[in-house]
């Protein structure tokens, strides 16, 4: 796990300080972007990503774990692509721990998000997600300190995770 961690952590500070090519059109999500190139017709990767992440919560909601993790796959896969497309970005990252946490594969879900907060320390979900994690892997101290990193921030991931830890420790 150290090994693709430390891998992982390489690529990204590669990818980091890749320029991308001008001509880009900007997408907003959350606190930070995914850069995309204009004239595409067709829906992104990353979009259509976040449309099966969406899909899969309701199965999740509805209990149909199956039907879920069929959606949660699928948008694993756009988003590895995304991220090639677009190295680096926080956002992927964040979905990409989302998913990898979703499916319960939790190392690598934590390894994404720490990637994540190295571009974007105080990301909102990055840091909510991965309380949340930490709280599901009973390492509720961390999680503090992701509910610490959010205090101020006066937003809905405060919230969810401060109510997400109250909820662990009743």
């Amino acid at each position: 796990m150290v090994k693709k961690y430390l891998t992982l952590i390489l690529i990204s500070f590669f990818f980091t300080h890749i320029s991308l090519v001008a001509g880009t059109k900007t997408i907003s999500n959350a606190d930070d972007t995914v850069n995309e190139p204009k004239g595409s017709t067709k829906t992104s990767n990353y979009n259509l990503a976040v449309k099966f992440i969406t899909k899969g919560n309701k199965y999740d909601k509805k209990n149909k774990k199956d039907k879920a993790e069929k959606y949660y796959k699928k948008a694993f896969k756009l988003l590895l692509k995304s991220n090639k497309e677009f190295p680096a970005n926080p956002n992927i990252f964040n979905y990409l721990g989302y998913v990898n946490r979703k499916l319960g594969n939790f190392e690598d879900a934590e390894i994404y998000y720490l990637l994540g907060l190295e571009i974007a320390p105080k990301h909102f979900g990055i840091n909510e997600y991965l309380g949340k994690l930490y709280v599901n892997t009973n390492r509720i101290d961390l999680a503090k300190e992701r509910l610490k990193v959010l205090e101020k921030c006066n937003c809905e991931e405060f919230k969810e995770l401060n109510n997400f830890i109250k909820l662990s420790a009743s």
